[in-house]
């Protein structure tokens, strides 16, 4: 048998900025990472394998064998016209074991490394062809500060749940972001495709970004970009400053015939 061939979509292009939400450029992402065909029963199973993964299951109950007392019969077996009854510690009394109750467990589903990979590179696809991810060069700040990085993300202009993919050196950037409670901090080598799945952005840096960057061709365009001044970016005219410049000489060429009108009709009344 032949390779499986993963069927993937055309290239996406994000934007590339800077901490301070000015826009260096336009990129091109690698297709092998954001541009794969989103498989939604594969990425649910491996997102509810990865949430049953978490599970600590060290839940407990005591059953009739293991709770202290009861030792006595409680009354006699016969002539009470009650039901007979051994002990106080079974499940139909109060203070008694638990019938059927949870034990300690691991939770873990075996899920194939293969199917893994593939959900984290669907759930990155999906936050892509939404236009949902961002790029930047790195973050500069010098010493942890909660306020520099509310600035950075609304800079950006996200919003939401926003992942915020760091490497595992960038401790100023870790603990700049961690007091933010709607900022989720992953390292690159732990991104998951629940991390991916339950944020509404997700911030690269040139260091973190998977697979290869490459420059956008000229003239590209991000459709669901939020940054008006994209177009000049990648060598777009403005039009509406075109607009403005055109209507400026125009409106000149209106005043100087509307003088020459004023001028005719005097020489018409000497």
């Amino acid at each position: 048998m032949g390779d499986t061939m993963v069927e993937v979509l055309p290239s996406v292009l994000v934007e590339r900025c800077n901490d301070s939400g000015d826009l260096l450029g336009v990129v091109q992402l690698d297709p092998e990472y954001f541009g794969a065909l989103v498989n939604v029963p594969l990425l649910h199973q491996v997102v509810t394998a990865q949430l049953a993964a978490k599970r600590s299951g060290t839940h407990s109950t005591k059953t009739r064998a293991e709770v202290a007392g009861g030792g006595a019969k409680p009354y006699r077996q016969k002539g009470t016209g009650r039901a007979r009854q051994g002990t106080t510690r079974a499940p139909q009394f109060a203070g008694g074991g638990i019938a059927f109750g949870p034990k300690p467990r691991d939770y873990a589903q075996s899920t194939p490394r293969k199917m893994v990979r593939q959900a984290l590179r669907a759930a990155l696809s999906d936050r892509a062809m939404e236009g949902r991810v961002l790029l930047v060069d790195r973050w500069s700040f010098e010493v942890p500060k909660t306020k520099e990085a509310a600035g950075s993300l609304r800079a950006l202009g996200v919003d939401g749940n926003v992942l915020v993919v760091i490497s595992g050196q960038d401790v100023v950037a870790e603990r700049s972001f961690g007091n933010l409670p709607n900022v989720n901090i992953v390292e690159a080598g732990q991104l998951t495709a629940y991390d991916v799945v339950v944020s509404d952005w997700v911030v690269f840096t040139d260091e973190t970004v998977p697979g290869q960057v490459s420059d956008a061709p000229e003239g590209s365009v991000v459709l669901n970009s939020s940054r008006p001044v994209a177009l000049e970016v990648v060598g777009e005219t403005d039009r509406t400053a075109e607009v403005e410049e055109d209507s400026g000489p125009e409106a000149d060429e209106t005043e100087d015939v509307g003088e020459a009108a004023e001028t005719d009709d005097e020489e018409e009344d000497k």
